[in-house]
């Protein structure tokens, strides 16, 4: 694959380089001091920090914003957008906006329903779906054209393109054909919902092979470090798509202290999927609990970052 983007992340990618990604949630108020904080606990850990879109449908910081404040200390962020908030016109010129202030990356998301959020009577938009705006987004790129056929006079966004995968949600050929259709649509790599269950995940990442998707976009591994068993039964339990072994929960329901022994496993985890072929890297999901990144890609060998 050859380079599409002046994105740093890509290049690394391109190289041939185990990457390290990890998210950072911006707060529920104006304090750019936080997301700098974070940035900077990070820095020299990881490849890239993934800046989430009112994560969890609540009101956050923006994610271009807060991308911005990312770049201050030195670090590339991917923008996640998700097609929950804005209708083509927005997304669009949000685009242009984040790739005039410096930003290479984004991350094309359906987004969390607003239902769950803390504007539950808000309308979600979704004029676009998330494979629609992954070919509005590669058709700004490469043919320098708006979603209604008008050109891009002058400078025109030039993103490299990032969709996420659910590898366990049912019905798993459906989900396959969708991961088939973003590739298609332009997604150049791809982030996986967090992962326990590793050889459910090796079984899936066979059959992303022989689908040849792994030779046409890059693909990192999602971990969510588990703070305790409490957490685990929940995630197990409400939330599609998140398959985690008996034996991990009552791994952590015997720790005697079970944040230390998340960290353990998410080590252990890594170390397995560096093991497996097509996966290009990790993307660590600690939002809230950012501060323990560091120490578990120390502990997986995973320094000092290229």
């Amino acid at each position: 694959m050859s380079l599409k983007t002046d994105s740093r992340l890509e290049k690394l990618l391109k190289d041939g380089h185990f990457v390290v990604t990890a998210e950072i949630g911006p707060p529920k108020n104006a304090d750019a001091s936080i997301v700098k904080n974070k940035a900077r606990m990070l820095k020299g850990f990881i490849d890239a920090a993934n800046i989430t879109d009112n994560q969890t449908a609540v009101v956050r910081l923006s994610s271009i914003a807060s991308a911005v404040h990312v770049l201050d200390v030195e670090m590339e962020p991917v923008i996640q957008m998700t097609v929950r908030d804005r209708n083509r016109i927005g997304l669009q010129s949000d685009l242009l906006g984040a790739y005039s202030l410096g930003i290479k990356n984004v991350v094309c998301m359906s987004g969390d329903h607003q239902i769950i959020g803390n504007h539950p009577e808000s309308k979600g938009v979704y004029d676009l779906d998330s494979i629609q705006l992954i070919q509005a987004v590669k058709n700004m790129r490469d043919k320098k054209e708006f979603i209604n056929g008008e050109l891009i006079q002058g400078t025109a966004p030039c993103f490299f393109i990032g969709a996420v995968a659910s590898p366990f949600l049912q019905p798993e050929e459906m989900n396959l054909m969708r991961l088939e259709k973003k590739i298609r649509a332009g997604a150049d790599f791809i982030q996986t919902q967090c992962i326990y269950d590793m050889k459910k995940f090796e079984k899936w990442m066979s059959q992303v092979r022989d689908m040849e998707l792994s030779s046409q976009a890059y693909f990192l591994a999602g971990l969510m470090p588990l703070k305790s068993s409490k957490v685990a039964r929940y995630m197990q339990d409400n939330i599609p798509g998140i398959g985690i072994p008996e034996t991990i929960i009552r791994r952590m329901e015997r720790a005697k202290e079970p944040a230390k022994e998340g960290i353990k496993l998410a080590v252990e985890q890594i170390h397995w999927l560096k093991t497996i072929e097509g996966v290009h890297g990790v993307h660590i999901m600690a939002v809230g609990w950012e501060e323990v990144v560091p120490e578990i890609v120390e502990r997986a060998g995973l320094l000092p970052r290229p």
